[in-house]
């Protein structure tokens, strides 16, 4: 279990993100067109995880613009961009944005993903979202960076993150 906060109320995941160097758990999340999405799909390819509580909050649009910022040019490298929002709701998102490099994943079927990657929020007014965190996977499916940001309102270390796709 994490303690984080939520404008400075603390509140608790149910876990921990898994570490740097070990595989990365696997997940069934749901894309924009009804279709389960798992890591190997996006097998041999760098994946960033940007996981959020609601693309309907700024910080967590400001995380998922930046994030397609990057992305453009690079197909060596997978964003995703996880929550528990509905995948019409992501997409309405995305297109209105101009998301167009970020695949955003829904945890609408199940949520296992949260659960296994440690984010599930347990108490406070999200209780049932996910806290605010990325983990970067590599080509060979292992963590090599995590973040879970200590106070959900804050943007995540972009620097960081970027630099562990290389």
């Amino acid at each position: 279990m994490a303690t984080i906060t939520l404008k400075g109320n603390e509140i608790h995941t149910n876990g921990d993100l898994p570490e740097v160097g070990q595989p990365a758990p696997g997940f069934k999340l749901v894309d924009k067109d009804l279709n389960d999405l798992t890591l190997a799909d996006f097998a041999g390819k760098k994946c960033l995880l940007n996981i959020v509580p609601s693309l309907d909050t700024p910080v967590c649009a400001t995380s998922t613009r930046k994030f397609n910022e990057f992305a453009q040019g690079r197909d060596d490298v997978v964003m995703l961009v996880i929550s528990a929002d509905l995948p019409f709701a992501q997409q309405r998102f995305c297109g209105a944005e101009e998301i167009d490099k970020v695949v955003a994943l829904s945890m609408m079927r199940s949520k296992n993903f949260a659960k296994d990657y440690g984010v599930l929020i347990e108490d406070g007014p999200f209780a049932g979202l996910t806290a605010r965190a990325v983990v970067v996977v590599d080509e060979d499916d292992r963590v090599v960076y995590r973040e879970l940001v200590p106070e959900i309102a804050q943007e995540p270390d972009y620097d960081k993150a970027l630099a562990a796709l290389g």
